[in-house]
């Protein structure tokens, strides 16, 4: 019912032409019926089996049915209703695709059967506005010269539709343009096709390509439009001539500008296409051979080089004229005026030349003074030809312009020949070009030495030790100045400066090499007698005057254990044995004797430790190493052996140690010894030496103050003089000690305290003093005093001078 009430319209639209048709009928018997394109499926056309007088209840029965038409069904009937319908879409372009048929026909047959019965049936397909019209081709090109005229026609390819009658292509419209416009013309069969018309001239150099759109629309309602691209390209004529950039030409260029160096490269252009676009350049009769002599160009690409040398001075201004021209049919051309001006190029070096020059010269030349005398000068002119003269900062010199390009080389510092002894100097000349040129000339100067320095040494006090002992002649060492000057000046001689030590000369004692600064001890040193020296050595050198330094030695001499410790108490008045008593009764503690030894060594050579070496009883005495004190253990027994033999030993601490012994026999006695008040009149006993050990201890322990000791002790004997006794003579005592004497002078004396002071004293000088009996006289004694080389054994061959003092 929906279908039926949409196709009502048709319905009647089918009926006008049915009854149409059965009006034919009568003639050709062929039902007629006419529908729009492309209805929709299932659409009802028309009661078939109304229009053509059938039973509908009949038609199942008779088989009704509708022809295939090129294997498509199009219609068909509804055997129930009897009502022709659309099987499947009708394009009426599909099926009537000529466009010169103004008229669609869709024939088919209905058959039924019981009786067979064939009806004819045409259904006319009306055209609708279903297609848009097109172009072939989306773009259509045109080439058109620029000197086409205005007017011309360009036919232009027409749009097709498939549609027919109004539906077709109704007419063309072209996009703006003002050089362009179309004009629309029917053809024979009633299509529509545009010619293109130029209503302006083109200018490719303006426009090369004009883009333009074409539409075609067709006359259907609503209308249907077509469009296509027109791209019209415009063809070169040969109507620009070349032009270059710039009508003149003002270029400058130095001298002496290398061969085949670019000068400038010139530039036409040619807004024309193709060949009459390509240019050739050339030089136009207006150019002097000189300037073409000079300069090439290039006639492909306008590149004007140098030829030949350029000389400032000999052409200053080149003037041409280039050509530059198209290759068109009917050439062209364009020129212009081109002037290269030669810029003066600073080609010429500066030159300096010495005047004067004196050298060498003495390093005390006075400031300011005149050395040398330079002039300088350049070929060129202008800034090119002004020349700077300048040498080294740091040299101590300085350029004085004395007149027009002339200079003085004068001394601005004090010169030192020992810091620099020669200068290189080096005048450099620049010229104020652009770039600048310069030249150098370097000159030598030498400097006289002058006797200016003193000779120094290393160090400004030298101290040396020197073992004692040592061989005569050793080297002690090598003091060797330096003088920087040359020559004479530099020769060193080398003295020891004149002092006397106890008359002695320093040069008696040492020796320096006056070349070399070596020094030589010329004696053996005795660290007992000297312990140091302090004197100036003197380096002098040869100049004029001579120049001087001397330096402060000192010598140390160094003690060696060359002394063997002397053992002075007790007394040995025989030999090598002492020989004591001592009570038998005497107590545990108690002293028996003291041994004393004296090492004329210094320090650790010096310290002297005692032992027993032999002993008949160890367990009766006691021997204590520091002070040698013999003391008893225990008191003697009966068992006990009268006589006791003790051996002590005495040995210093050097190395190797040196050692002395003494041998003491003991007798013991059942009563004491009488002591006498006298001790000048009594034999020498261990009790008379207790103030010396006390001396001896405190002269050993402070060695510090041995030498002021010594000087005291010496001086006090030299004013002392001795007590007279009754029927005593006047008496002459006498200890003398020169140096290097080998003569012991010897004194009688009986009084213990006046023997040892002089023991002292003489100790003090380095004497070893020893006490011996007279024979036959009593208590006398006589004292001697020996050098340090005597032994103990040994005897004086000098005279002794002996004082007579009776008991």
């Amino acid at each position: 019912m929906e279908a039926h009430c949409v196709l009502q319209p048709w319905k009647r639209y089918v009926s006008f032409f049915f009854l149409f048709s059965a009006t034919m009928n009568t003639l050709s018997a062929v039902t007629h019926y006419s529908i729009p394109e492309e209805m929709e499926e299932g659409s009802v056309v028309a009661n078939l089996a109304a229009d053509l007088g059938l039973d509908v209840k009949t038609l199942s029965r008779r088989k009704m049915r509708l022809d295939i038409i090129a294997n498509k069904k199009y219609l068909d009937v509804n055997k129930e209703t009897g009502e022709l319908y659309i099987v499947e879409k009708i394009d009426r372009e599909y099926l009537c695709a000529s466009k010169t048929a103004t008229t669609c026909f869709l024939k088919l047959d209905a058959t039924i059967e019981n009786p067979i019965r064939i009806f004819n049936i045409e259904l006319e397909i009306m055209d609708i506005n279903d297609n848009a019209p097109n172009f072939r081709r989306d773009s259509i090109h045109l080439d058109i010269s620029e000197s086409t005229p205005t007017g011309e026609r360009f036919s232009l390819n027409n749009a097709v539709d498939s549609d027919v009658g109004t539906n077709s292509v109704k007419t063309y419209y072209l996009s703006e343009s003002e050089h362009f416009n179309i004009e629309v013309q029917t053809g024979r069969d009633g299509s529509k096709f545009a010619d293109l018309i130029l209503k302006k001239t083109l200018d490719r150099e303006e426009q090369a390509v004009h883009n333009l759109i074409l539409t075609a629309v067709d006359g259907g309602v609503p209308a249907r439009s077509g469009t296509a691209n027109i791209i019209v390209r415009v063809l070169d004529t040969n109507d620009n001539a070349p032009q270059f950039e710039k009508d003149n030409y003002n270029i400058n260029i130095m001298e002496n500008y290398p061969f085949g160096s670019l000068v400038v490269k010139l530039n036409a252009t040619d807004i024309d296409d193709g060949t009459n676009s390509d240019i050739i350049y050339s030089f136009s009769l207006y150019t002097s051979e000189k300037a073409q002599g000079t300069f090439s160009l290039n006639p492909t690409n306008g590149e004007i080089r140098v030829k030949e040398m350029i000389n400032y001075e000999d052409f200053r201004i080149y003037d041409m004229e280039v050509i530059a021209t198209d290759k068109g049919t009917n050439s062209l051309s364009g020129q212009c005026k081109l002037t290269i001006l030669v810029t003066d190029m600073n080609d010429n070096h500066p030159e300096i030349s010495i005047k004067s020059f004196q050298s060498p010269v003495k390093e005390v030349i006075a400031v300011d003074t005149v050395i040398a005398v330079v002039s300088v000068s350049d070929k060129d002119s202008g800034d090119n030809g002004k020349v700077d003269i300048h040498i080294a900062d740091q040299l101590p010199f300085a350029l004085r312009e004395s007149s027009d390009n002339y200079y003085e080389l004068v001394v601005s510092e004090p010169l030192d020949r020992e810091k620099v002894p020669e200068y290189e100097i080096t005048f450099t000349v620049t010229d104020r070009g652009s770039p600048p040129l310069s030249d150098n000339e370097t000159i030598t100067l030498e400097l006289l030495d002058v006797n200016d320095n003193v000779p120094q040494f290393p160090q400004s006090f030298y101290t040396i030790p020197v073992m004692e002992n040592n061989a005569p002649g050793a080297l002690l060492s090598s003091l060797t100045a330096f003088d920087p000057d040359l020559h004479e000046n530099q020769y060193l001689v080398y003295f020891i400066i004149e002092k006397e030590i106890v008359n002695t000369s320093m040069s008696m004692l040492f020796s320096i090499n006056p070349e070399n600064g070596n020094l030589y001890a010329l004696k053996t040193f005795d660290y007992e007698i000297e312990k140091e020296f302090l004197f100036h050595i003197e380096a002098r050198d040869s100049g004029v005057p001579p120049l001087s330094s001397n330096v402060t030695v000192h010598i140390i001499i160094v003690d060696q254990n060359d002394n063997t410790p002397v053992i002075v108490s007790p007394w040995r008045a025989h030999g090598s044995v002492v020989e004591e008593k001592i009570p038998r009764s005497t107590d545990k503690g108690s002293l028996v004797s003291k041994v004393i030894a004296i090492d004329t060594d210094s320090v650790q050579n010096s310290r002297i430790t005692y032992q027993f070496l032999q002993v008949t009883d160890a367990t009766l005495f006691s021997l204590d190493q520091y002070n040698g004190e013999i003391r008893t253990m225990r008191m003697f027994s009966y068992r006990d052996p009268r006589h006791q033999r003790l051996v002590v030993i005495a040995k210093d601490n050097g190395d190797p140690a040196l050692s002395a012994t003494v041998t003491i026999k003991l007798s013991t006695v059942e009563t004491a010894v009488k002591a006498y008040a006298d001790m000048t009149e009594v034999p020498l006993e261990y009790d008379i030496f207790s103030d010396l050990n006390l001396y001896l201890v405190i002269g050993l322990g402070s060695v510090s103050f041995l030498l002021l000791i010594t000087i005291l002790v010496t001086c006090v004997l030299k004013c002392q003089k001795p007590m007279p006794s009754k029927a005593a003579p006047p008496s002459r005592n006498s200890v003398i000690s020169e140096r290097n004497s080998t003569i012991a002078d010897s004194t009688l004396v009986s009084n213990d305290a006046y023997w040892y002071s002089l023991f002292l004293a003489e100790t003090r000088k380095g004497k070893l003093v020893v006490r011996q009996p007279v024979p036959k006289a009593g208590s006398r004694y006589i004292v001697s005093s020996l050098p340090r080389s005597t032994g103990l054994t040994e005897t004086s061959d000098s005279a002794a001078s002996t004082l007579q003092y009776p008991k």
